[in-house]
């Protein structure tokens, strides 16, 4: 898909077929991982405008995406340049919600990144805005754009019969609930990826060696929505006897993030997908029914990526998903991770609480739509 949107886009010719805003908030979120850059050396669209509050921040991220105009109220910058592509890049997920229905008044269809609402109510909101409007959503979850090369490898028997998927977070000092959201959201949309929807869940969240409670619910330093717990465990079943493990824990010191991501493990070899330091899917493989190196057997060998992940004011990950948005938009198909895909992390999160409020296997998709962390035990 990403491929073939790159020929579309590079036989447009000149003239920008699209003209894009972006809405970014200096010290609230931000621009995200770099959104403000996704539209960069795609011919067939021009950046007309930047909305922010603050006016430094605004001035830096006209400069980075070449726009022309700036505000400082997104609303009024939507109403005035009536664009076809809205990018909400703010990493906080309190403004998405308002931010995508202001895109969707305007018929726009948007970049929204992750994680994709603040609740699990909020996603549902979402998607019945977009499939309203009929707008196509591209949620930011990058990894998915060059992780399509590793799901070939996997679909071609590369490490024989997936048995199962092992993933943790960052564990940093966000382990628990917040390295759920942060990280957690990349490798269960990766879960998605590779074994299709999940079926059930089954997990435990604990605060300081403790079942969590209402009153540990909080938000973050980065905003990204709000979590419970600083250790925790879920299983999730998938579709042909899969079963996919996400843990994230508190520990001290907290170790490097190289053992962030997912790992593929099949009856012939294991592939890593690192998702501490690389949104492209740069990973490695090892070719043993093992799951481990020993010494004179088979050893892990990277997986080769195309290009850098960064150039000045270019993200290839973030370029991919630009790309990829236009070609579903050309071709009325749905988008790489669409607004249901959004929805999904975010059920399989709240799923996650669901679990551990009712103390047993919870099934998807979610009876229950209401935030799981107001129905938590006082």
């Amino acid at each position: 898909m990403v491929a073939a949107s790159g020929r579309l886009l590079a036989a447009a010719g000149p003239g920008a077929k699209y003209q894009a805003v972006i809405i970014g908030h200096t010290g609230r979120g931000g621009y995200g991982h770099g959104w403000e850059l996704a539209w960069n050396r795609i011919a067939a669209v021009e950046v007309v405008a930047v909305a922010d509050p603050d006016e430094s921040g605004r001035r830096g991220a006209m400069e980075r995406s070449n726009a022309r105009r700036g505000y400082a109220d997104y609303r009024e910058m939507i109403v005035k340049e009536k664009p076809q592509l809205v990018t909400v890049a703010s990493r906080w997920s309190d403004q998405h919600l308002a931010m995508l229905t202001a895109a969707a008044a305007a018929g726009a269809h948007a970049i929204v990144e992750k994680p994709f609402a603040g609740s699990l109510p909020e996603a549902d909101r979402m998607v019945e805005i977009a499939t309203r409007a009929n707008i196509k959503i591209q949620v930011g979850h990058a990894v998915r754009a060059s992780a399509l090369r590793i799901r070939r490898m996997v679909e071609a028997g590369e490490i024989g019969q997936l048995v199962e998927i092992r993933a943790r977070g960052k564990e940093d000092a966000r382990a628990g609930g917040e390295d759920l959201i942060v990280l957690g959201s990349h490798a269960l949309d990766l879960m998605r990826l590779f074994a299709g929807d999940p079926r059930w869940v089954f997990a435990n969240v604990i605060e300081d060696g403790r079942e969590i409670r209402r009153s540990d619910v909080r938000l973050g330093k980065e905003q990204v929505g709000r979590f419970a717990g600083n250790d925790f465990s879920a299983t999730f079943a998938f579709d042909n006897g899969i079963h996919g493990h996400f843990a994230s824990k508190k520990v001290s010191p907290y170790p490097p993030g190289n053992r962030c991501g997912v790992w593929l493990c099949g009856s012939k070899g294991v592939i890593f997908i690192d998702l501490g330091t690389s949104r492209t899917a740069e990973g490695r493989i090892l070719r043993s029914s093992y799951w481990m190196q020993a010494p004179g057997k088979a050893e892990w060998a990277p997986l080769p990526v195309d290009g850098p992940e960064r150039d000045g004011n270019w993200d290839r990950a973030n370029h991919l998903m630009a790309l990829d948005l236009i070609d579903a938009i050309e071709k009325n198909r749905k988008p790489l991770c669409d607004a249901v895909d959004g929805r999904w992390t975010m059920e399989m999160i709240a799923g996650i609480y669901q679990s551990q409020r009712t103390g047993g296997r919870v099934t998807f998709p979610l009876l229950n739509r209401r935030d799981p962390l107001d129905q938590l035990p006082a």
